[in-house]
């Protein structure tokens, strides 16, 4: 029988990762360096939060449902030689300003809702310069698109955003069954370290670089030329994409990170 919070976390997106064996599997890829410090995203009922503890390790919790929040607070509370080192802070990682709540660099560590992966690693990417890694659990799918390469099907916008600031990899593939309750589709451990590509390009505007990379994939069916109408005129696109050295029929998914940049730096 599930009760009106347990509705309320399925409407969240929220599985909790109750298999002790997966949980151990991944604690197993995470690092281990002491004192340093830890995000967590969605500590849910404080499933890992365990395995992020010792070795005088801080862990800041950001949990956004309130009755989680509260339970988990509760422990924290009345247990704090259980959970040496941490702190539950009730709030939308969406919102939450991590200059606020930690000084330092950090590693980040979450269970992430499917259908806010995105929005979520765009935000934690505005710390960059600030986060040493990131070990995220995510749909199978997608994590497969932040992974893939130029000239794969699934690579697009969040593959180029994602690699241009980190250096992702799949580390364990999870079935259904290790979550309760069990997701319809199979996830992801994604370990992501940085610094990505972003070191070597020399990009200076970020924000508009970006805003250039979502025209180029605006339409994948479409070639370069007939996206990048939009922003510059067909002449001179046909140009820049040969002064690029790339075809009048390239694709945006055929394109590395490096000629994203080169094509910007030349229609600016």
């Amino acid at each position: 029988m599930v009760d009106s919070g347990g509705m309320a976390r399925q409407r969240l997106g929220q599985h909790f990762l109750n298999d002790t064996a997966w949980r151990r599997k991944i604690a197993e890829t995470l690092p281990r360096v002491s004192g340093e410090t830890w995000i967590e995203v969605g500590p849910g009922h404080g499933e890992m939060t365990r395995s992020l503890v010792g070795d005088g390790r801080r862990v800041i919790a950001i949990e956004t449902d309130a009755s989680l929040a509260q339970r988990l607070g509760e422990s924290v509370r009345d247990h704090p030689a259980e959970w040496p080192g941490v702190e539950i802070v009730h709030a939308d990682v969406l919102e939450a300003d991590l200059d606020v709540l930690v000084a330092g660099k950090v590693r980040v560590y979450g269970s992430l809702p499917y259908y806010i992966t995105s929005p979520i690693l765009h935000r934690l990417f505005r710390w960059a310069d600030r986060i040493d890694s990131i070990h995220v659990v995510v749909q199978l799918e997608v994590a497969a698109r932040i992974v893939a390469r130029p000239g794969r099907r699934v690579y697009g916008y969040l593959s180029t955003l994602c690699q241009f600031y980190t250096k992702p990899e799949i580390a364990l593939r999870i079935p259904p069954g290790a979550f309760r309750p069990p997701p319809r589709v199979s996830s992801a451990l994604l370990r992501m370290r940085l610094p990505g590509e972003r070191a070597m390009l020399g990009i200076t505007d970020e924000k508009r670089f970006f805003e250039f990379v979502q025209v180029c994939f605006s339409q994948k069916r479409k070639t370069l030329r007939n996206n990048l109408r939009a922003i510059a005129g067909d002449d001179r696109v046909r140009v820049t994409l040969s002064d690029c050295g790339l075809r009048p029929d390239a694709r945006a998914e055929q394109l590395s990170l490096a000629q994203f940049a080169a094509l910007f730096e030349n229609l600016r």
